[in-house]
């Protein structure tokens, strides 16, 4: 199917303008992505409605811990990255460069959520910017439905998606690697400059009412740095305001990159402290199920108002305007808690 987000150049020559990569592509040729391609003179995206992964999870896991807390999430994934990421979990789905998965309609989508039980779609595993069209149109479909769209994303985007984000995206994970210290993107992950992703949040921000966390993947003694993780947390504060949540999440090894232990958790509770000296009250670590940081805190008085093992939500002490049942401060939560959260949130889709 054709994609929306390219201009022609010379002759049949493309540029590809859906992620920070800008490809130009002759006759013929496919972005390093592996699925936007010059086809004749126009840009195909060979993935449109093929699903090569799909599964129920809850939101938490995204990690989106501010935004409809409790609910269940459809998340979908196609073939294909735009990154090269050395450590890449779903290195099966991201990093191969074949067309491959189960033919599905947005509407498809869209139902497969709904018979699941499901109270949104993340689109996730890969950078979803690379199939925006397709998101999008899953997203419209949703949005019918009542249901909800996010969007899982290394935030190496462009004016351009951006402006399909506006029209159907509710909230979205913008995944750092390293605090985006620009040695260790460059090595690990394969790009040459960070800056692509910072201008992408000033964008959803000055364009969008997208809801927005931040994660940070801290990978041991070569993207650790605490100096890059301050600069990080400053940005946020700045320009994202303390209300933002941001996640320090653990590493773990895979892929290509096993040549390195997980992640100290000593070292993602000095990250966390440094964001919380950065002016960030919400500021927590991930993948590390049962750790006293995967709480939510208040900062009128101290007490957890959200408590969390792993995904689950163990407790919940805010009233109906997500004020702190203790002192009333109110607490930055979009949406109160699902009422049915504690039902099954993992399962392969129907």
């Amino acid at each position: 199917m054709e994609a929306e987000l390219y201009d022609r150049t010379d002759g049949d020559s493309v540029r590809c303008t859906a992620c920070a990569r800008y490809c130009e592509l002759a006759e013929g040729q496919t972005g390093l992505c592996g699925v936007r391609a010059n086809v004749g003179g126009r840009l195909d995206l060979l993935v449109y409605g093929m699903v090569i992964s799909g599964h129920v999870d809850p939101i938490e896991k995204k990690p989106v811990t501010h935004y409809m807390p409790g609910s269940k999430i459809l998340s979908i994934a196609t073939t294909g990255c735009n990154w090269l990421c050395r450590y890449c979990q779903n290195h099966d789905i991201s990093q191969r460069r074949k067309v491959e998965g189960e033919s599905m309609t947005p509407a498809g989508v869209a139902e497969a959520a709904v018979l699941n039980g499901a109270d949104g779609i993340a689109y996730t595993y890969n950078e979803p910017s690379i199939f925006i069209e397709f998101a999008r149109d899953c997203g419209l479909e949703a949005r019918k439905r009542g249901l909800t769209n996010i969007f899982v994303s290394n935030g190496y985007d462009t004016p351009e998606s951006v402006g399909i984000m506006g029209q159907f995206l509710d909230s979205i994970t913008v995944d750092f690697k390293g605090s985006a210290e620009p040695r260790f993107v460059r090595k690990y992950v394969g790009i040459p400059d960070p800056q692509p992703i910072f201008d992408t949040i000033l964008n959803i921000r000055d364009r969008t009412s997208i809801h927005t966390e931040i994660t940070d993947l801290i990978i041991p003694e070569v993207g650790d740095d605490p100096e890059y993780a301050r600069r990080l947390c400053r940005f946020v504060y700045d320009e994202l305001g303390p209300d933002t949540p941001i996640h320090f999440l653990r590493f773990h090894p895979d892929y290509k990159m096993m040549e390195f232990g997980p992640t100290p958790v000593r070292t993602l509770e000095v990250h966390r402290q440094i964001a919380i000296q950065e002016g960030l009250p919400y500021s927590y670590v991930g993948n590390v199920p049962g750790h006293p940081y995967e709480h939510t805190y208040c900062p009128g008085c101290g007490d957890i108002v959200v408590g969390r093992y792993g995904f689950d939500i163990e407790s919940w002490n805010l009233d109906h305007s997500n004020r702190c049942v203790s002192c009333g401060h109110h607490i930055p939560i979009t949406g109160s808690l699902s009422p049915g959260y504690r039902r099954n949130r993992f399962h392969i889709i129907k």
